[in-house]
């Protein structure tokens, strides 16, 4: 009798969970070329070979050639496989902007295994939550406290490896059982705006498709840097084209710690960096101090997108950065509408532009899914080469959230210009939206009644100039209310990320 591995068995096993795009459509994107059967594995791989002496990463105080991250990527490859760890396993990746972040992606891409990308300013609450809902076998993060706290609490996992360890796991590079196009890559997060986030299954096949039509679309290639300012973690300093999307290019990822002006002004100056992603609270506070920096940024073009745009900040990018503007409207479950770089200011002010690319299908509908007449307000629905058909092992909500023909509903209300231009107008979904990070109501609030003087909650969203939205909590209290300030400790103490607690509190009868 023929005995398989663990390894190879997981082969000839679906990922269970995943919801594939139909035979038709995925014959439909092959055919015009959107798939091309490529595999993120092969990340770092083309360049090393050409020219293994270029410069692939570049962090404020070491640069990294191709060759020797793609030498890495494959020794991290092996010490992880040699840990266990194998095609199909989950893996949650809790790094900052790090070379330590691309050399783990790529080398998980390489033995199959799949990233459940977390945020770095996730804690214990997220980590664990994402750690049991990926029934993952391995987390990694450079905080050795919390390392213990989640492992404590989240049963699958065997391995828990601290940032500084990693440069120990390593074993001589060989071949593994690697990747299919259309298999699951990696995970992203939804906005959670139904208590906690989803995940989002990314294909090879559909994530290497985005990284290359949005390096495209801003005419990116081997000579040009890209900055990641805002985390890697999230899908536009990813791979919009973002840090991963540079390098599948040929060209330079630049990893900040922060967008402060301070930190990357000087490493825009020096990489002749021409490209990079900002929230527009990030945005707002370059134009309002870049001449302080006296910052020449002419050759730079910024994505902007992940919260409201006011028409006037958009208006004052060139003036105020000598910038072009590009307005973006994206989801990490798929869609990406976005202005062009020739499209002019008042476009990008004024519009998220059109799809990524002609197969991405967006209609806008009123509550019955009915097409809204030309120019009016509606829900809007998507569908493509990129978007998912399904959150990763939650059959139930899927069925609310797709139509039976497959269109997610985004939650998002939208408009069309006459020249079918994006518009987004509000959202239908009870979330915040704070400087770019989404916030669900309900989870803040489902902590903040744990608090024995609190009766009763609600999380509203305030208007703010600099971040978009701040979060206000309103309470009904028990005898003597608590303070903002103990709320917060509480929010804290239960493992909640610092951009969920409130920033003002409410006291109602």
């Amino acid at each position: 009798m023929q005995v398989f591995t663990r390894e190879e068995v997981r082969v000839e096993t679906p990922l269970h969970g995943f919801t594939p795009w139909p035979h038709e459509l995925a014959d439909r994107y092959r055919q015009a070329g959107h798939w091309r059967g490529e595999v993120l594995s092969d990340l770092l791989r083309g360049p090393a070979a050409a020219d293994p002496q270029r410069i692939a990463v570049v962090t404020r105080s070491n640069r990294y050639t191709y060759g020797e991250l793609d030498l890495r990527a494959d020794e991290l490859a092996a010490g992880l496989a040699d840990l266990g760890i194998v095609k199909r396993d989950r893996v949650v990746v809790g790094l900052p902007n790090t070379v330590e972040f691309v050399t783990t992606c790529v080398a998980l891409f390489r033995i199959g295994a799949l990233p459940v990308l977390a945020l770095p300013a996730h804690r214990r609450a997220e980590l664990t939550y994402l750690a049991q809902y990926s029934e993952a076998i391995a987390l990694i993060t450079p905080h050795a406290d919390l390392a213990r706290e989640v492992a404590k609490e989240a049963g699958s996992l065997k391995h828990v490896l601290l940032a500084e360890e990693l440069a120990g796991v390593s074993a001589p590079a060989r071949d593994h059982v690697g990747p299919k196009p259309s298999d699951v890559a990696f995970f992203l997060l939804s906005g959670g705006t139904t208590g906690l986030p989803k995940l989002i299954p990314r294909t090879h096949d559909d994530y290497a498709f985005q990284m290359r039509a949005t390096a495209a679309a801003m005419g990116f290639d081997e000579n040009h840097a890209y900055l990641a300012a805002l985390p890697v973690a999230h899908n536009a300093a990813l791979g919009c084209p973002g840090a991963l999307g540079a390098l599948w290019v040929g060209g330079r990822a630049v990893l900040a710690s922060s967008p402060s002006p301070d930190e990357v002004f000087p490493l825009i100056a020096q990489e002749k960096v021409t490209l990079t992603t900002l929230m527009p609270a990030v945005l707002s506070l370059w134009t309002d101090i870049a001449e302080l920096f006296n910052a020449d940024l002419s050759g730079l073009t910024i994505e902007v997108g992940g919260a409201v745009l006011a028409p006037e900040l958009g208006r004052k990018v060139r003036p105020a950065l000598g910038a072009t503007l590009t307005h973006w409207f994206g989801m990490a479950e798929g869609i990406l509408c976005f202005t062009r770089r020739d499209d002019g200011d008042e476009v990008a002010a004024t519009t998220q532009g059109t799809p990524m690319c002609k197969d991405d299908e967006l209609l806008i509908v009123d509550e019955q899914d009915r097409p809204v007449p030309a120019g009016e307000v509606g829900q809007l629905l998507v569908r493509g080469p990129c978007v998912l058909r399904g959150y990763y092992n939650v059959d139930e909500h899927n069925k609310t959230v797709f139509t039976s023909d497959g269109y997610l509903r985004t939650g998002d209300l939208a408009r069309f210009t006459p020249e079918r231009r994006l518009v987004i107008t509000g959202r239908l979904k009870d979330v915040i939206n704070r400087g770019g990070e989404k916030v669900s109501a309900d989870e803040v609030e489902s902590h903040l009644v744990a608090h024995p003087r609190v009766r009763g909650a609600a999380v509203l969203p305030l208007a703010d100039r600099r971040l978009g939205e701040k979060i206000c909590a309103v309470i009904v209290a028990r005898d003597e209310p608590p303070t903002l300030a103990e709320l917060r400790d509480l929010l804290r103490d239960r493992g909640l990320a610092d951009y969920k607690l409130p920033d003002r509190l409410e006291v109602v009868d």
